[in-house]
């Protein structure tokens, strides 16, 4: 799934945002950057099934690179 956040502006001024497509607390990251772009403060925040997973991590090893290399 893409990463990608919604955003919804209510009449009364309310705004609403959601991510999704990032797993675990770094959806969380994305609180300070909205705050800032929007000019806004977080009042209430929940968090999605999205939140208690765990974010796949690919790593490789130097050794595996150096295979590559060769």
């Amino acid at each position: 799934m893409k990463k990608r956040v919604k955003i919804r502006l209510f009449p009364d001024g309310t705004i609403q945002a959601e991510v999704e497509g990032v797993k675990g607390k770094r959806c969380t990251d994305y609180i300070g950057i909205l705050e800032e772009l929007l000019e806004a403060e977080t009042v209430d925040s929940d968090f999605t099934p999205e939140y208690y997973e765990e974010e796949e991590v690919h790593e490789q090893t130097e050794q595996q690179q150096r295979l590559r290399e060769d």
